[in-house]
């Protein structure tokens, strides 16, 4: 099974694969920014549901490169545009909703959808191309035929990145969502910001 393969896999080889994920994870990419804004217009609760669903679009791209999808659309310059473009698109919808959004109150009840927000980070990650690419360079630095099947190890290291990125991304969220409440839940200031960085990412995934 997976984690008896994991269990292979000597203490050292995985030690550096968690510590390099960590780094990773805690620097600053369009998950953490993507959650940090969700935290700043909705508070605390929706940074964390924002963390969650960019976790399970991971998830999606993880199990794309453990079954060789994602290989194959990597080799295919015009899916990964498409990708991109759309993505781009749905991160502008999401700054131009916010913008045009009302003063909101995070603590009000009915304020944070758990679905709305979970879907919406699913959706930032999972139009994302680059994760792609991620996996199928990274993992693999971190495998051996000898410790046993492979897949079952990407799949496994996978998981376990996954988990810590989830972590990381939904206190980013967090802290988004303390920091609206500094700046004032009332004042609509928050859905400018949270538009900016929206706006804001949509251009950073075209341009690379």
């Amino acid at each position: 099974m997976i984690w008896e393969t994991l269990a292979n896999i000597p203490v050292a080889q995985l030690s550096a694969f968690v510590l390099g994920g960590l780094v990773l994870n805690f620097a600053p990419g369009q998950d953490v920014f993507f959650a940090s804004a969700c935290g700043i217009q909705g508070g605390p609760r929706a940074g964390v549901l924002a963390g969650f669903g960019v976790g399970l679009g991971v998830l999606m791209h993880l199990a794309m490169a453990t079954a060789g999808l994602g290989a194959v659309v990597a080799a295919h310059p015009e899916a990964l545009r498409a990708i991109k473009y759309v993505g781009a698109a749905y991160l502008l919808w999401l700054a131009w909703k916010s913008w045009t959004a009302g003063p909101v109150d995070p603590s009000a009840k009915g304020s944070v959808r758990p679905w709305n927000i979970i879907r919406r980070g699913f959706l930032s990650n999972a139009l994302n191309p680059k994760p792609v690419l991620f996996l199928l360079a990274f993992l693999p630095q971190f495998t051996n035929p000898a410790w046993g099947p492979v897949w079952q190890q990407i799949l496994g290291l996978g998981l376990i990145f996954a988990m810590t990125g989830t972590i990381v991304t939904m206190g980013y969220g967090v802290v988004g969502g303390l920091a609206g409440h500094v700046i004032g839940k009332r004042l609509g200031l928050v859905n400018r910001i949270a538009a900016v960085m929206f706006a804001g990412l949509a251009i950073r995934l075209v341009a690379k």
